[in-house]
């Protein structure tokens, strides 16, 4: 079965449209998706690739477009979300802890959910215990393991590999060595995995 990598960061606004369509999209084509949660913000203060900050007009695009995209998908929205996110290392440590365990994507989803169609913002309680609550785990026992230093250093380790194959923002998508940015890619990285060509 071919595979796709679906690099994701908890922050990143367009990902909500992604995370909420990719699989079954991927389970319509026959395509495994490796879900690979990484440090986005990390990657673009390095790159100086700060899009929204101080930029009004800009902002108030992106959230007509994702709301515009949303409708189009049939996904629900309370927007604008709150943006930007402060706690975005443990929400993403989480995720990483979760996917290790095989309920990282419910938990991504559950967060998502909270962050976009509910309005509270993520990676913070009461909404990250909330997500990881909704996944039948132990919120305080969770977020207690996804704080020590081995899942800080999983999460560096991702974006570390997320910088080798080239990636600048989220969401991401990449198939032997080919790389495709943003929501409104996803379809075409699902024809890359299939066929080796959009």
């Amino acid at each position: 079965m071919p595979q796709l990598d679906f690099w994701y960061a908890i922050g990143s606004t367009y990902a909500y449209l992604t995370i909420m369509r990719i699989n079954d999209l991927a389970e319509q084509g026959g395509v495994r998706v490796r879900w690979r949660p990484f440090d986005v913000r990390a990657i673009m203060t390095e790159q100086n690739n700060i899009p929204f900050r101080d930029k009004p007009l800009k902002a108030a695009y992106m959230w007509r477009d994702i709301e515009r995209r949303a409708e189009k998908y049939g996904l629900r929205t309370r927007l604008p979300a709150p943006y930007p996110i402060d706690n975005l290392p443990l929400a993403n440590q989480v995720a990483i802890l979760a996917m290790r365990e095989g309920w990282g994507i419910h938990y991504t989803m559950e967060t998502y959910r909270i962050w976009f169609q509910d309005g509270l913002p993520p990676g913070e309680d009461p909404n990250l215990s909330e997500a990881i609550f909704r996944c039948d785990r132990d919120p305080m026992a969770v977020i207690e393991r996804a704080r020590t230093p081995e899942y800080a250093a999983a999460l560096a380790a991702e974006t570390d590999a997320a910088r080798a194959a080239g990636l600048f923002g989220a969401p991401t998508f990449t198939v032997d060595g080919e790389l495709f940015w943003g929501d409104d890619r996803l379809e075409d990285a699902l024809n890359w995995a299939r066929f080796g060509h959009v």
